[in-house]
């Protein structure tokens, strides 16, 4: 490694920045431990382990500064303590440790019982990168439209991405997806988790691997596993290169972070970094139980963030990405753990980098009271299941009627209103990661997940789906039909719905998992977007409601829906109600049309948001027959049809209009105004 190894000796250095910084004329190194008893820098050369007693420690941080060093040196620590597991320390000075501050991880995890090897270690790097001017799109909320994808599953297949690129970071802001995330008129792609991460013990002994990501080690450096090098570029500029192309091309990029648990699991788990660097103070102990962890993850640890340092660390690495690999904002893996006993929502909303940028919790973990749905503070938005479970319900099973669906269309105000918040806190998806495919849903009644090797104990089983009358795959076209149609309701429903919308990568497409729920383990065809048998139409009808969406300013409304009319409006006499709801009868829903058991028709009438807009008209029809809508007064033209194979066909309406069994109209009024 030559030069970039450095002076035989430690200089005193700084106790900050923690980990290794690099500034032109050698490497300062900082490292948290609060129990160590000493710490050893350990510089690696091939096979060749030098190591330097990091004599400083200054509150805390042990530091030293390594004069001539540079970017490539490759280095790792070891710490020396207890060994007193009932006492909460797992010290092993012979293992070498992973820094938590690494910015590039590089070598292999391949655990071997009993005997340390060299393993993973972190890289010096050198962040200097050409970002050509590059700037944020900023994407207001209520204009976001976001598309969840996984890096190395969206491009895997495309035949027009360079074989060289399928599946990388490259590939993902390749020309062709590109020009397919524009067709779409999505604004954010929300990538599954990127960080560094490690595949489980017991998916390596299966022959799998951990697909999804959800098993995090190095909080600041992006996954090598989808970076194609192509020209021998870094792994991190790869990533800067991707960031900067797709916001080019308007596009933000969110991070799905894990920062909950670790990949270090339990007790019986792999010590890597942060387990021997300083137990005690990285995890939540069992109190009566120091030697086990609280689980609050399901993953078999959970990390303290009620310990300053370690809130410190999550800070600094949310900032590392914002500042230096300019993402746009993040998706907070079960969120609910993070803000348990500890001051992370306060520290985020006070940061002058990170209020800017977009937060989304999970907001819920498997901890005592859980789930959180609501409960975060202004500024935040969350992914709201409930608008999953009742629009599922309602298009699906019929165990919901019209007034929860009118609940979550108008934004799930009962969920966010109360502490200040705008319509936008709300993340509405039917779909996502986690479960079944928008095909799928519609395909099987149970989950299918015996590929998984868990013998279909895993992944959710109620999943509020339907098979529409026969499971998996059909030739039926009665079954395709209703398939067809209810694919397209639920999609209408997500986008025409106040809040955020988020669809889930491929659902797009047609695509199916062939009833697989839980394919966080299937890193296959299973998972990779199939793009040579991409249903057309289907694309086109997603993008078709996206333009709807942004074209009629009263579907991403800042201001919740009140039934009355809007000061922002119109200001004439003649002052809409910001919302009608609307009998298919011809008059105004009664309580007693919302308390119904058997009512699956209902309309949404939404006045304009500004003076001379358009008033828009959602008609919605869950039974199997059609429906004649009697319509509000004026004259009515027609923007979408969910069940016609012209769906975006124009026609005129005035006095009535049919609606198909199991389909949404959206209509606009051309002329004679609808009044309060």
């Amino acid at each position: 490694m030559g030069a970039v190894t450095g002076s035989g000796t430690l200089d005193t250095g700084r106790p900050w920045p923690l980990g290794a910084t690099w500034d032109g004329r050698g490497v300062n190194f900082a490292l948290f431990s609060a129990h160590a008893e000493a710490v050893e820098l350990c510089l690696i050369d091939g096979k060749k382990i030098r190591t330097l007693p990091l004599r400083a420690c200054s509150d805390q941080v042990w530091h030293g500064y390594l004069a001539g060093a540079a970017p490539g040196l490759r280095y790792a620590y070891r710490v020396h303590g207890p060994d007193a597991p009932e006492r909460g320390q797992r010290f092993d000075s012979g293992r070498l440790l992973l820094d938590p501050y690494a910015r590039e991880v590089v070598g292999d995890f391949t655990p071997v019982p009993d005997e340390p090897t060299l393993g993973l270690l972190a890289s010096v790097v050198d962040e200097a990168f050409d970002w050509q001017c590059d700037a944020p799109p900023a994407t207001p909320w209520g204009d976001t439209v976001v598309l969840e994808v996984h890096v190395k599953g969206v491009s895997r297949q495309h035949p027009d991405v360079p074989e060289a690129l399928r599946g990388s970071y490259a590939g993902l802001a390749s020309p062709a997806m590109i020009a397919h995330f524009q067709r779409l008129g999505v604004t954010a792609l929300s990538l599954l988790p990127v960080h560094h991460f490690l595949d489980e013990q017991r998916l390596i002994d299966q022959g799998r691997v951990n697909y999804w990501g959800y098993n995090t080690l190095a909080f600041f450096a992006p996954e090598p596993r989808y970076a194609a090098r192509v020209g021998g570029q870094t792994v991190i500029d790869e990533f800067k290169t991707m960031v900067r192309t797709v916001h080019a091309a308007g596009l933000e990029v969110i991070l799905d972070v894990v920062f909950n648990h670790t990949a270090e699991t339990d007790e019986f788990g792999p010590t890597l970094s942060f387990r021997g660097i300083d137990n005690a103070s990285y995890y939540r102990l069992q109190p009566d139980n120091p030697a086990a962890y609280e689980n609050f993850s399901g993953c078999g640890n959970t990390v303290r963030l009620a310990h300053p340092r370690v809130l410190q660390l999550v800070m600094d690495a949310l900032r590392y990405w914002v500042e230096v690999m300019h993402v746009d904002g993040f998706r907070f893996d079960l969120a609910a753990a993070l803000a348990r006993d500890s001051a992370f929502l306060a520290a985020l909303r006070q940061d002058p980098t990170l209020q800017r940028v977009k937060l989304i919790a999970e907001p819920w973990d498997m901890g005592p009271d859980g789930y959180q749905l609501g409960r975060f503070l202004p500024g935040w938005s969350e992914w709201n299941d409930r608008f999953r479970d009742d629009v599922r319900a309602f298009w699906l099973t019929g165990e919901v009627g019209v007034g929860a669906l009118a609940q979550r269309l108008a934004g799930s105000s009962e969920l966010f209103r109360d502490a200040g918040r705008a319509p936008q806190a709300g993340v509405n998806f039917v779909t996502a990661h986690d479960g079944f495919t928008l095909r799928d849903l519609v395909s099987y009644q149970s989950k299918h997940n015996e590929l998984n090797g868990e013998d279909n104990r895993d992944g959710h089983g109620h999943n509020l789906s339907w098979n529409c009358g026969e499971e998996g795959e059909s030739s039926d076209p009665a079954v395709l039909e209703k398939r067809r149609r209810l694919q397209r309701a639920l999609l209408t429903t997500l986008l025409v719905a106040q809040g955020v919308p988020m669809l889930q990568g491929g659902d797009e497409l047609g695509r199916t998992q062939a009833g697989n729920n839980n394919a966080y383990c299937q890193d296959n065809e299973m998972t990779w977007l199939d793009w040579r048998n991409a249903d057309s139409v289907l694309i086109d009808f997603v993008a078709g409601l996206i333009a709807l969406r942004q074209r009629f300013p009263q579907l991403r409304r800042s201001r919740w829906l009140t039934g009355e009319a809007d000061s922002a409006g119109v200001t004439s006499d003649d002052r809409q109600p910001d919302v009608l709801w609307w009998h298919p009868a011809g008059r105004p829903m009664a309580v007693n049309d919302w308390q119904s058991a058997t009512l699956g028709t209902f309309a949404m009438l939404l006045g304009a948001e500004a003076p001379g807009g358009t008033p828009l008209l959602c008609l919605i029809n869950r039974d199997e027959i059609p429906v004649p809508f009697l319509l509000p007064p004026g004259v009515w033209q027609q923007l979408c049809d969910s069940s016609a194979p012209a769906p975006f066909a124009s026609g005129r309406r005035k006095t009535t209009s049919p609606v198909a069994a199991r389909s949404v109209q959206l209509l606009s009024l051309t002329a004679g105004p609808v009044t309060g």
